[in-house]
């Protein structure tokens, strides 16, 4: 028995042990210590180990001293990860090993040719993250309300699934389940080719004027924004699940070429429709992302109002708008080139819309008719 016990909320009792300190790593250390579940974090850098010691994610692996961990949290880079893992099994005979690397298929294939019992064994994947990298980035509250999905081998045991569970649920993130290539298949999609596509369209900016992109708004932005993410990561993501993404970008090389044939002669006959029917068809696609907290997609209506570019102004409109008892779905924030005024978007349900509209306009709000 373990001489550490948890006195948090959560279900795991502990100790758990972290192998590796990124973000990810650390942001798990964090989120358990939270709840009161003893971690011992190990990482290969010495300075990544002591900023994850020093902001609270757990204490150095050589304070275990002979206690046997619960679980061990294999935090490594991809191309490791099943190198870290092995090593895992071996070294705690009695502990649950699981991975959060981001493919899963590839993973498992070499822990079975290597030999190794699987029963102990579950790879897993939290959905979660951000652009920022390393323990200083961390957050315990990075896989709130996330998804985090699990992919147990034929050979997994059912404690071993249930510990991987509960450290998911702890979290406080949304578990799913799907074998390792239902999963590569799935984020080869939804994660994957995101960040090829926006990393192709921000790397397009490289020699773009400075006065050109003075004119670049959210839409930029949002296409962009993970085009900031660590290069090193992603050449190893993206080896691992190449077949997947592969297969992907074939369909998108055929709908690029589709639409060049179209762009060469727009005026041609049925070159209109042709484009209407891709951006049709990006409005149906777009349609089935789910929508608010993973329910059914929902058409809200978006209306944007002007505030002064000064403190306190968007909270104020936040506030007033909980005042009129309407609530926001999304925000998002511009600012207006050449003048000191800040556009605050806001997705409403479309039957709050024209309500919201007329109480804002009445209470002095500038909104700007869609």
């Amino acid at each position: 028995m373990s001489a550490f016990k948890s006195q948090g909320r959560g279900h795991l009792d502990g100790p758990v042990v972290v192998l590796g300190t990124g973000l990810l790593g650390a942001s798990i250390g964090l989120g358990l210590r939270g709840r009161g579940v003893p971690v011992f974090l190990s990482d290969p850098s010495p300075t990544n180990q002591a900023v994850a010691v020093d902001i609270g994610a757990g204490r150095p692996l050589s304070e275990l001293g002979s206690s046997r961990p619960q679980l061990v949290v294999v935090a490594a880079p991809p191309d490791v990860t099943a190198d870290v893992v092995r090593q895992a099994l071996a070294d705690y005979p009695d502990s649950v090993v699981v991975d959060i690397a981001s493919v899963k298929a590839d993973i498992l294939a070499r822990l079975r040719s290597s030999g190794v019992d699987l029963s102990r064994y579950v790879g897993t994947h939290p959905m979660a993250g951000r652009e920022k990298s390393g323990p200083v980035a961390a957050r315990g509250e990075l896989f709130t309300s996330m998804p985090w999905v699990v992919c147990p081998s034929g050979e997994t045991s059912g404690a071993a699934l249930q510990t991987a569970r509960l450290l998911a649920t702890d979290l406080g993130a949304v578990v799913s389940q799907f074998t390792a290539d239902e999963h590569d298949e799935a984020v080869a999609l939804v994660s994957h080719l995101p960040q090829v596509m926006s990393s192709l369209l921000a790397s397009r900016l490289q020699g773009t004027p400075l006065h050109a992109l003075s004119l670049a708004g959210n839409g930029l932005r949002d296409v962009t924004r993970i085009a900031a993410s660590d290069p090193t990561l992603w050449v190893q993501i993206l080896g691992g699940n190449a077949a997947k993404v592969v297969e992907i970008l074939y369909g998108v090389r055929e709908d690029l070429n589709r639409l060049i044939n179209t762009l060469e002669q727009p005026t041609a006959p049925g070159a209109r429709l042709d484009l209407a029917q891709l951006m049709s068809e990006g409005n149906a696609g777009q349609a089935r992302i789910p929508g608010k907290h993973g329910g059914p997609p929902q058409a809200y209506s978006w209306l944007t109002v002007l505030v002064d570019d000064k403190p306190g102004q968007i909270a104020r409109l936040l506030t007033e708008i909980g005042e009129i008892g309407v609530n926001v779905e999304d925000l998002r924030l511009d600012h207006s080139s050449g003048q000191n005024v800040g556009m605050v978007e806001l997705s409403v349900l479309p039957n709050k819309h024209d309500h919201l509209t007329e109480a804002l306009n009445d209470r002095g709000w500038r909104v700007l008719q869609s």
